[in-house]
């Protein structure tokens, strides 16, 4: 039988020497991607032919590859592209820096282990070291205020000036959770729209409901929102609800639905067709799962002091009364979205789910659960702005727009948690603490720990230097003797004062990063044994 066939059990040495080499592939691959001067991945497409693809992020660059040949070197390199990937989702940056932590981590830690070291107890220091690492970094950050700062963080990132200053812009105006669209933009140069009030992407029912034509949306004043996710398929359903609001003498109302049959909709026009007189307009139930639905509507009756109608929870029309229904100084729809400007909360219901929100994005790790909390917050806040990335050609706005994303979540983690010294600065100032630790410790395994800590963290200020084109064991004897605070800016050549030249990095980056790093090196080395199991059967009789 082929040996691809079977089922493998690898022991040591060789399951760390694969693990090992698969580990420093990954590594190696997305070291040249840090620093204000980078270098760039070429990744070939799998489905076509033609120019590959162009990359300088190391979260994007580790999903990317899939697959290395060597199976024990592919469980090594895809235990990496797991950390790097999960980084990304979570903060949106960080991914070269704890790749280049984790390989000095590991290499260190495994020469340790070969020599006689305990994995256990090496894993356990390690993670004790980082804990202290942490303490340093939190006491370092230093609070956002002002749109300078904003501006200097984002560009740190995205080394894209007009974009930084852009963005620092957008977030001074927004805040941490404000709505922010990017979109491929219509003319070369970058622009921003800032949009009063909340939206969701869910459009109108029918052209036939808009009234501004040159627009080609519906705006109504003063109106009353029903607020549901159910399915009205026969109009004499409806007729209750309007004309309960007819006699109220409300003259403007949104109905908020999943769906309408042709009926219904024609009955809405026709009761529109005098505007002075009455005007409705429906709109779709934003959320394609109901989980969102229901969430979307809940924030919206919140916002409008109303009531949501859930068909879930055995609602119906029949039972909607006057004081279940929204309010707003003004809503607008068109064919993709809908909005609400003014809505008439109770301010005390609304900051209380606000806070609720926040509390649960803070609970969070999951990215995906997050993203979706920070939205319902920005809604709820009403701050939205959508951003228009232009460029020379697709590919140019394709890859801006990714930066641009990628820098807006790590401008939001610098709102939320502080700043740091940039350049690595601040992971050199942890290496002190690290060292009174080493002094005090006569502990064989503490000591390796502190050591291989220490060492790894002054790795990303080599990278970064290396990747710019410099000495780095040159330039460390400089910034060494600078004193504490200065750092390279390799646009300069010059040892600087890191936060007199503006380099800084968003807090919670290098915390995730260094906290990824050294949490996932430590578990990589107590891996013994690596087993494969035998491959399906459809790839080995494709193979």
């Amino acid at each position: 039988m082929e040996k691809s066939k079977t089922r493998r059990v690898i022991f040591q040495p060789a399951a760390y020497k694969g693990f090992q080499r698969g580990i420093n592939q990954m590594v190696d691959v997305v070291r040249p991607t840090l620093g204000p001067l980078p270098r760039i991945v070429a990744i070939a497409k799998v489905v076509s032919s033609g120019m590959p693809e162009l990359l300088d992020d190391g979260g994007i660059i580790a999903r990317r590859i899939i697959q290395i040949p060597n199976r024990d070197e592919d469980m090594g390199a895809m235990f990496v592209r797991h950390m790097l990937w999960r980084l990304h989702e979570k903060i949106g940056d960080g991914a070269a820096t704890a790749a280049v932590i984790f390989q000095s981590i590991y290499n260190q830690g495994l020469r340790y282990l070969v020599s006689g070291g305990n994995a256990m107890r090496l894993r356990h220091y390690l993670e004790a070291g980082l804990r202290v690492a942490l303490d340093e970094l939190a006491g370092m950050a230093i609070p956002v205020e002002d749109r300078e700062k904003l501006t200097q963080i984002a560009e740190s990132i995205c080394y894209d000036a007009p974009l930084a200053k852009m963005l620092g812009e957008i977030f001074d105006i927004l805040g941490e959770h404000g709505r922010l669209e990017v979109r491929s933009g219509r003319s070369r140069e970058l622009e921003r729209e800032y949009v009063e009030g909340m939206y969701w992407q869910a459009g109108i029912y029918s052209p036939a409901m808009i009234t501004d034509r040159s627009r080609l949306r519906t705006d109504l004043e003063n109106a009353a929102i029903l607020i549901s996710d159910l399915e009205i398929e026969d109009p004499r359903h409806l007729v209750p609800v309007l004309d309960k609001v007819v006699k109220a003498k409300i003259r403007t109302l949104m109905i908020v639905t999943t769906k309408l049959s042709d009926s219904v909709v024609n009955l809405v026009v026709a009761l529109s067709r005098d505007p002075a007189q009455f005007q409705a307009v429906a709109v779709k139930a934003p959320g394609l799962a109901l989980g969102d639905r229901v969430a979307a509507l809940d924030d919206l009756a919140v916002l409008t002091g109303g009531r949501p109608f859930v068909k879930a929870a055995g609602y119906t029309l029949r039972q909607v009364t006057l004081e279940d229904l929204g309010h707003a100084r003004r809503v607008w729809a068109d064919r993709n979205n809908f909005g609400i400007v003014g809505g008439q909360a109770d301010p005390r219901a609304l900051r209380q789910h606000i806070a609720n929100l926040r509390a649960a994005f803070a609970r969070s790790d999951d990215p995906e659960t997050r993203k979706k909390l920070r939205e319902r917050i920005g809604k709820l806040m009403g701050g939205s702005a959508t951003l228009w990335i232009g460029g020379t050609s697709e590919l140019d706005i394709n890859a801006r727009k990714e930066l641009a994303e990628r820098t807006s979540d790590a401008v939001r983690g610098a709102i939320m948690d502080g700043i740091l010294p940039g350049g690595g600065v601040a992971l050199l100032a942890c290496r002190p603490a690290l060292r009174q630790m080493l002094d005090q410790s006569t502990d064989p395994d503490q000591r390796a720990a502190c050591r291989i800590l220490i060492e790894a963290l002054e790795q990303p200020t080599r990278t970064i230097i290396t990747n710019a084109g410099y000495d780095a064991s040159e330039v460390m004897g400089e910034i060494k003797h600078a004193g504490p605070g200065c750092g390279f800016d390799v646009r300069s050549a010059q040892v600087v004062d890191v936060a007199q030249a503006g380099i800084f990095d968003a807090a919670s980056v290098v915390r995730e990063a260094v906290y990824s790093a050294v949490a996932s090196a430590a578990l990589a080395l107590t891996v013994d044994v690596l087993v494969h199991h035998k491959k399906p059967k459809e790839a080995v009789e494709t193979a």
